[in-house]
């Protein structure tokens, strides 16, 4: 059955953006929303859509929103409660968990402790905390959609899968970003200015960056891993220039299943949103006759480092994939401010790896613990 109300996690940013459209489009309620500090955007969007609570995460902006919004029947709330709150709101039964980083962990686990389902656009809680995310939301009976447009594509492949042991191997592509084909010499003088002109997504500066390093795609592996229990040796990736081919799933017998689709990411959101059914898009569908020729090719994991340490990450498992997520937060954040270059952020996560012990990751605080350890690692100079 398809949502009635909806919470949004992150409803400033891209995805969270996307996801309002497809809400108007669909006629949902919105219980909550949540975003960082925009205040004139969260207050845009609180007139049109009129949830119960509205966060800000930032206590000033939040105290400003509440200013703005007086008079209205809206509660305001910030910090790490309110977006708590917002997870587990009781009128919503989907929180679309749409916050980029290391900050979407908590939230999203609030969600699968009440039941929802989670249309899950936050890689990070599967990557740092899949095992334990995935057990919890089995045993709270909370259904976790994902919205990654590779992801999916997976999920929408593997619907007529009877069982698990029929895939032989998922398959996502990639797009390769703004630097593809550059050797790692080449790469050492790009600045950020450079590697934000991704060739087909409009994303948010830190999954563009990502983009470009190669390393969204190697957390997009580690999702995968998690979300449909599989090992690292049946998940790979291939540059997908053109990022029609969205993933693939090849199947024991040879057969190999394939989502097409314009790059439009309101196409997974409203699958996310309408699962099992499938509403009526108003977008215009892909023209075979008219897109370009589709090519694939194997990524270059000596010029874009961050695809190797993803997926050694990944075979230490542990809190290795914590580490690795939170020490590429903090170099990829230096990198934007222009504090470090672009070759350092495989460096600067290569070296809070080799400090990190790895150890186990079925509980929330000994991943936070590596998280943080990461990333004060990552801030290092030197």
């Amino acid at each position: 059955m398809s949502p009635q109300t909806i919470s949004v996690l992150g409803s400033t940013g891209s995805i969270g953006r996307q996801t309002l459209e497809v809400v108007r489009e669909l006629h949902l309620k919105v219980a909550a929303l949540a975003a960082r500090s925009s205040v004139d955007l969260v207050e845009a969007q609180v007139r049109e859509f009129l949830p119960e609570l509205a966060v800000l995460y930032d206590m000033e902006a939040a105290l400003e929103l509440a200013r703005r919004l007086r008079g209205l029947p809206v509660r305001v709330a910030y910090g790490l409660e309110g977006l708590l709150e917002a997870a587990a709101i009781d009128q919503a039964d989907t929180v679309v968990t749409a916050l980029v980083g290391m900050i979407g962990l908590q939230p999203t686990l609030a969600a699968v402790e009440k039941g929802k389902r989670i249309a899950l656009a936050n890689k990070e809680t599967l990557v740092c905390a899949g095992e334990l995310v995935m057990r919890r939301a089995e045993e709270r009976g909370a259904e976790i959609v994902p919205v990654d447009s590779e992801h999916s594509a997976i999920f929408q492949c593997l619907q007529g899968c009877r069982d698990r042991r029929e895939v032989r191997r998922l398959v996502l592509t990639c797009s390769g970003g703004p630097f593809y084909g550059r050797s790692a010499g080449e790469l050492e003088q790009v600045t950020a200015a450079d590697a934000l002109k991704h060739p087909n997504w409009s994303m948010g500066a830190k999954i563009t960056i990502d983009s470009a390093t190669l390393m969204n795609k190697g957390l997009e592996i580690i999702e995968a891993m998690r979300l449909y229990r599989l090992p690292l040796e049946q998940v790979t990736a291939v540059i997908h220039r053109q990022s029609i081919v969205h993933s693939l799933v090849e199947y024991r017998d040879g057969a190999v299943l394939a989502q097409l689709g314009t790059p439009d990411m309101r196409l997974p959101i409203r699958y996310a949103l309408t699962y099992p059914c499938r509403a009526e898009s108003p977008a215009e569908p892909l023209d075979l006759l008219s897109c370009p020729p589709l090519t694939f090719a194997a990524p270059d994991m000596e010029a874009f480092p961050c695809l190797r340490l993803a997926m050694d990450s990944a075979r230490r498992g542990g809190t290795a994939c914590a580490a690795l997520n939170g020490a590429n937060e903090a170099a990829v954040g230096r990198f934007l401010r222009g504090e470090i270059g672009f070759c350092d952020i495989p460096r600067l996560v290569e070296r809070a790896l080799e400090r990190s012990d790895g150890g186990d990751a079925m509980s929330l605080e000994a991943i936070l613990e590596a998280d943080l350890a990461a990333r004060r690692v990552a801030m290092e100079n030197g």
